[in-house]
């Protein structure tokens, strides 16, 4: 169901509590007025005024700051207020409830704040996006990426594509409906064609950067596999630095898929521990062996674990071709002058923390390779990369298929610069609006 733009909503927008200070937003209509009856007098707009809190019966909630925002000079276009208060459970509790007993105002839902934003112009989709990423980034890459769109420079450059799909369209058109006077020269849309062709390459440009922009916001994945004790679960637990994984000497112990998420020099990696593959006739290990070779097909990287310090040879694993592989040598400490000399990437002991800075660089590198772009400015969501392919799609069909009429090509036209509207949240975008905003927290 669709909120009711014509309440004052009201939300905690500060951390957890209990806190040192709690913030409370309101927004809407009766936002100047509901604040004026708890705090007298409104101070001036963006500066901060210490004010007695009073509830409407006189009693005395707390004591604290608060900030007026006009619209629509404010986050949301609307009239905005902001009760900055002691952060103790009971203190905003109470004054919750105060807001509550007001008419047309009430508690907002989850992301209602910016979906006013949006609605009132203040952010685009791909900013309201770029701001709930902010919010849940947790790496310094994840934070740089999202800062790009919130801040509006992916924006900017949809915003300018579509004006020069616009200026095409409106070359197209003039020329189809005033080719007989004379003061439009005929053949006029054959000046955009070279344009257009020069815009579809840098469409291009942002589709080949769009696993980057994957990988820097969801992560990188990468798996761990090998034979049954070739020290998987003990590099998972030395490399993550905590107890993920039970360690024991008998072969076949993980089961299932474990995860666990490192920082690596900003970039948030996702980490693997596999069963280990071998012939088995025990279902449960052959499920977790289908396991295994499943998630490494979906893997960025391999780290394909051997014994160093056996002379057994085990058998090649099979590993997807596209799917780059580290050879990882373990147990060196028990290594021997009498055993065969093995070659091996890396080597690594997981019980000395030999080798294990020497994995993490070797992830690093893999990671830089695969996020190697000029700009962070770039697509890193499913919705937005699926409307940049139309748009391609669409812009190759108007310029490449000169045999098709110029009323189709200009169909074609119309139809990337609705792609382009769409990623931005200009047109047709009704369906996806609740999705969006439900991610963001309440408050936001």
């Amino acid at each position: 169901m669709i909120p009711e733009s014509n309440d004052t909503i009201f939300a905690l927008s500060s951390g957890g509590l209990p806190a040192g200070v709690a913030v409370v937003r309101l927004s809407g209509p009766g936002a100047f007025s509901i604040v004026r009856t708890l705090s007298g007098e409104l101070p001036s707009p963006r500066y901060a005024s210490l004010r007695s809190i009073r509830s409407r019966n006189g009693n005395v909630l707390d004591s604290g700051l608060v900030i007026v925002f006009h619209g629509p000079a404010s986050f949301t276009g609307e009239d905005c207020a902001e009760i900055h208060l002691h952060g103790g459970k009971a203190v905003v509790a109470a004054l919750l409830s105060e807001l509550e007993t007001f008419d047309r105002c009430r508690l907002a839902e989850a992301g209602e704040f910016s979906r006013r934003a949006f609605e009132n112009g203040k952010l685009d989709l791909v900013e309201i996006e770029g701001l709930a990423d902010l919010l849940a980034a947790e790496t310094e890459m994840q934070r740089r990426l999202a800062v790009e769109q919130s801040f509006g420079r992916l924006s900017a450059i949809y915003g300018m594509w579509r004006e020069r799909l616009l200026h095409a369209r409106a070359m197209v058109e003039a020329e189809l409906d005033f080719a007989d006077e004379s003061d439009i020269p005929g053949s006029i849309s054959d000046r955009i064609w070279p344009e257009l062709e020069s815009l579809a390459d840098e469409v291009r440009v942002q589709l080949q950067a769009e696993r980057a922009g994957e990988i820097i916001r969801d992560g990188f994945r990468v798996v761990i596999a090998g034979a049954p004790n070739a020290g998987k679960s003990s590099l998972l637990n030395a490399l993550a630095n905590r107890e993920v994984a039970i360690v024991t000497e008998y072969a076949g112990t993980t089961r299932d898929i474990l995860h666990c998420e490192l920082n690596i020099e900003g970039f948030a990696v996702h980490l693997f521990d596999t069963a280990g593959i071998r012939e088995t006739d025990e279902p449960i290990e052959q499920e977790g062996i289908r396991r295994a070779i499943g998630k490494m097909a979906e893997a960025d990287l391999i780290l394909y674990l051997r014994d160093a310090s056996t002379t057994s040879t085990a058998s090649d694993l099979q590993c997807p071709g596209d799917v780059p592989v580290i050879n990882v040598g373990t147990k060196s400490d028990l290594l021997t002058d009498s055993l065969p000399k093995q070659t091996f990437d890396l080597m690594v002991s997981s019980v000395q923390n030999i080798g294990l800075d020497e994995v993490r660089q070797a992830i690093l590198r893999h990671v830089q390779q695969r996020t190697d772009v000029i700009s962070l400015a770039i697509p890193s969501r499913i919705r937005q990369r699926q409307h940049l392919r139309d748009v391609l799609a669409n812009i190759d069909d108007a310029v490449r298929n000169t045999d098709i009429g110029l009323e189709l090509r200009a169909e074609h036209l119309r139809r990337a610069s609705d792609a382009l509207g769409r990623i931005s949240g200009k047109i047709d975008i009704e369906s996806m609006l609740g999705k969006i905003f439900s991610d963001f927290c309440v408050g936001k």
